[in-house]
């Protein structure tokens, strides 16, 4: 097997991807802050993940797999040195100096980048057939940040796991709560599609040691034909992530989702048949039992219900990107309008407190 070596924009999402590739025998470099980087040179990277069957959570620590881990900050790194780019941050901190400028090198580099992102790149927007993508330019934080890139070099991947950082640890720490499945859309390329297949095939045949035995972990990496198979979270945020943001206080995505089921059921299936519209096939997507039956472990608000919460006057807005993309195609949904109006109304606030 081939060592591959890949470069991840992002700890936090960024070091359950990395501890996957780690497992499998690969070199992974992480840009983060700077003191994330400390501890991830130091300590290495620890993913704590629920294993079916099992009591407890099996605890992963880099120090321990066979892959080599290192982390650094924005300048320590040379794009065009890797085989594949994984894009692990939120949307607006690509506009941040210092990641602007590298998110430039990457995609001048021409090697093939893999977004990890709830928000797709604009680039990849440019791969759905019939999307007017110059019209979506306003609902990106900074929308040039995009500008050098060849769709051609870019994937979607959705982020389905769903992973945090314990409060009471420390930030090389991450909690998985939903061992899911990372689906990539495959490249435009054929050779560059073979590099996600050769990485998912690696990561689907690791065993991992638990007490004398050894075991298959959760969260592998799936390779699809479709570009629309990512879009299938669109759904899962619009029906329940950002329905967490309400007038003055946020409410947990299980809340948002089983508060008024029939309510939740119809956004879901509203945004699904959105995307069968555009080309996506019904098996692409997530069928809303599946969903609400996840959403019933998910016991906290959204991380965009949370940055609001927190103050921040930018977070990913998927919810004003499905908005918009409908209205390109005559369509509307009142339930979904309220939310983007709820979500405009706490960065309004946020941004005439941080002016």
């Amino acid at each position: 097997m081939a060592t591959r070596k890949i470069l991840i924009l992002g700890a936090s999402y960024g070091s359950l991807l990395a501890t996957k590739l780690l497992m499998a025998g690969h070199t992974v470099k992480m840009i983060c802050l700077p003191n994330e980087a400390e501890l991830f040179n130091s300590e290495g990277a620890i993913v704590r993940m629920p294993v079916k069957g099992r009591e407890g959570l099996v605890e992963v620590r880099s120090r321990d797999l066979p892959g080599k881990l290192s982390a650094g900050g924005p300048d320590s790194a040379n794009p065009a040195d890797y085989d594949l780019i994984a894009l692990a941050m939120q949307e607006p901190q690509y506009r941040s100096p210092g990641v602007r400028e590298l998110l430039d090198k990457v995609a001048k580099s021409r090697v093939p980048c893999m977004s990890i992102m709830n928000m797709p790149p604009l680039p990849y927007l440019k791969r759905i057939p019939g999307l007017n993508a110059d019209g979506l330019r306003n609902c990106f934080t900074d929308a040039s940040v995009w500008d050098s890139f060849d769709p051609k070099t870019l994937t979607l991947c959705s982020p389905d796991p769903q992973a945090f950082r314990p409060p009471e640890e420390k930030v090389n720490v991450l909690q998985v709560r939903l061992p899911t499945n990372f689906k990539a859309a495959r490249f435009d390329s054929e050779a560059h599609t073979a590099i996600l297949r050769e990485l998912a095939a690696d990561i689907e045949a690791v065993r991992f040691a638990v007490g004398g035995e050894k075991i298959e972990l959760p969260v592998k990496l799936k390779v699809h034909d479709s570009v629309f198979v990512p879009l299938a979270k669109w759904a899962m945020l619009v029906a329940g992530n950002y329905r967490c943001v309400q007038a003055t206080e946020m409410r947990p995505i299980k809340d948002a989702v089983h508060s008024d089921l029939e309510a939740s059921r119809s956004v879901y299936q509203w945004v699904v048949k959105l995307c069968v519209g555009l080309g996506a096939s019904e098996k692409d997507m997530v069928p809303f039992e599946k969903y609400a039956n996840a959403a019933l472990s998910l016991g906290s608000p959204s991380s965009a219900a949370r940055a609001l919460a927190a103050g921040a006057p930018n977070i990913e807005r998927v919810d004003l990107l499905v908005k918009t993309i409908a209205g390109q195609k005559g369509e509307k949904l009142a339930e979904l309008d309220k939310t983007v109006e709820l979500v405009n109304g706490w960065l309004e606030k946020n941004r005439a407190k941080a002016a």
